[in-house]
């Protein structure tokens, strides 16, 4: 990873003009009319499910920040050696645009991008887009202290919300970044779904960059998700307290185990909430009790493992032109640089 230092101080009120950030929902508030009715359908379902949206309040954000430091976790750190060595490639194939990173977190693997746009004289215009406003709050005052040409409209909601409110940029072109193989959560469905909405958000010409985690054995996939710290499973329990804590819920959470494993059948690690005991639970905001057996389980996320040629082939279908693709030298992860075309 880079090292970064600020070497120019600016005043608050000058950073505060280059910062905007517009909560999007009541995100940050315990819930809403209509909040909650994804989870009356997950844990009303034969096999119950939880969305993994409901994993990143701030605390859930903080711990996925832990876990893409572990050793175990190889996706990050691969991710990020692809950006250290191909983002000046990117840049170049683009030129001036604005970064829209959707998911950005802690914004850590924004700089590898930032970088080289700031070293080739572009202008800097970065729009995060997370559902944890306090994360984004933090990283965005951050970065604009260390580059001080930088502008940060971030935008604090779900990819639906924000994608459907962005302002046409005032750059030449726009680049959508998709990291941290998250597109692996969503089932062939929701993909569907999620690329309508990049294409409708993107220009002709636009681009769009996608990191996604490859198919590997299942020895390193399930090592992955189940770490020896125990950090994994922090995470996922997490969401019991996040709903605990948005719905009135009473959610025990040390009566639910974590364990992830691989479906090879299916390509994707399933990430699983055991309840180690026969127990009512219920969620009082959504006049919600549901009964868990001993040893039922909760789908919490999926993670599904792609093959960089197929994934090409996907998004010629969707209007995406494959621009350039890169890969490790383990072949783990790779990262996919695309372009508008309609016509």
């Amino acid at each position: 990873m880079s090292t970064f230092s600020t070497t120019t101080k600016q005043s608050p009120s000058l950073l505060e003009k280059r910062l905007q950030i517009n909560y999007l929902s009541s995100s940050n508030q315990p819930t809403n009319q209509d909040d909650g009715k994804d989870i009356i359908t997950g844990l009303t379902q034969i096999q119950k499910r939880l969305p993994p949206r409901y994993f990143y309040d701030d605390k859930g954000s903080q711990l996925f920040e832990q876990i893409c430091e572990l050793p175990e976790y190889y996706p990050t750190r691969t991710e990020a050696w692809l950006l250290q060595e191909y983002a000046s490639e990117i840049a170049k194939l683009t030129g001036a645009c604005e970064l829209v990173e959707l998911g950005s977190g802690s914004s850590t693997k924004t700089r590898l991008l930032l970088d080289p746009y700031q070293q080739q004289g572009y202008p800097l215009r970065y729009v995060p887009i997370d559902v944890s406003g306090g994360i984004l709050e933090e990283s965005s005052r951050q970065l604009l202290i260390d580059y001080p040409t930088l502008e940060v409209q971030g935008q604090v909601g779900t990819y639906e919300q924000a994608m459907s409110q962005l302002n046409p940029t005032p750059l030449p072109r726009r680049m959508v970044s998709f990291l941290g193989s998250t597109l692996g959560n969503f089932t062939p469905q929701e993909c569907d779904r999620f690329f309508s909405q990049i294409t409708a958000l993107l220009e002709e010409g636009d681009y769009f960059l996608l990191g996604i985690d490859l198919q590997k054995t299942k020895e390193v996939l399930e090592a992955a998700y189940n770490d020896a710290q125990g950090v994994t499973a922090e995470f996922n329990q997490n969401m019991l307290a996040h709903l605990n804590w948005r719905f009135r819920g009473n959610f025990e959470l040390n009566s639910f185990i974590h364990k992830a494993i691989y479906n090879q059948s299916q390509t994707q690690i399933e990430m699983y909430l055991y309840s180690q005991k026969s127990q009512n639970v219920c969620l009082e905001s959504l006049n919600l009790m549901i009964e868990f057996e001993a040893g039922e389980k909760i789908l919490t996320e999926i993670s599904r493992k792609f093959n960089v040629e197929q994934m090409q082939q996907y998004l010629q279908a969707q209007g995406l032109k494959s621009i350039q693709a890169w890969s490790d030298p383990k072949h783990w992860f790779a990262l996919l640089l695309c372009q508008l075309h309609t016509s």
